[in-house]
């Protein structure tokens, strides 16, 4: 391996690994946030800050590094393992830009109108659950979530172990 292309896959991996690995915390947030919903509202700003500042930045450098590692190694794009991990990502990043994160957004647009609507009204429905749409958005966040971190270990485990290479 020659030292350019250590310095990309180094690149590649360390852009992967912080892009995605909070992602797979975010079940287990969500879960305490569920406990303690007062917190909710944190819980799903600080998802939304971390898909728009890092995730996503870092999601779209991912091409620039893989091509180029492409390029160096004089690697063929359309072996299989490659050629379906390229896909996978498409579809993640996809998936991740027109339904996720607007789903996310639209999530904390409720979640700011219901903590505007005062105290009293929070701790009212804190007792009764969530509201319907609240419910139903975190519901599709966390579906969405799952989708992605599936597709994530696919294309990890398509990169290691290279199924058909």
């Amino acid at each position: 391996m020659t030292p350019l292309l250590s310095v990309l896959l180094f690149l590649h991996v360390i852009t992967a690994i912080v892009a995605f690995g909070p992602g797979f915390a975010f079940p287990l947030i969500g879960g305490l946030a569920g406990k303690h919903p007062q917190h909710a509202g944190f819980a799903v700003e600080a998802f939304e800050l971390i898909e728009k500042r890092m995730t996503l930045p870092l999601a779209l450098t991912m091409p620039v590094t893989g091509v180029a590692m492409i390029l160096v190694a004089g690697i063929n794009p359309l072996v299989p393992w490659l050629a379906i991990a390229i896909v996978l990502y498409v579809i993640a990043l996809g998936y991740a830009i027109l339904v996720q994160n607007p789903t996310v957004a639209e999530l904390v647009g409720e979640m700011r109108g219901m903590a505007m609507a005062g105290p009293g009204a929070a701790s009212a429905s804190e007792m009764a659950g969530p509201p319907p749409k609240i419910a139903a958005l975190t519901a599709k966040t966390a579906r969405g979530g799952q989708i992605l971190s599936l597709l994530v270990v696919a294309i990890v485990f398509l990169m290691v172990t290279k199924i058909g290479a």
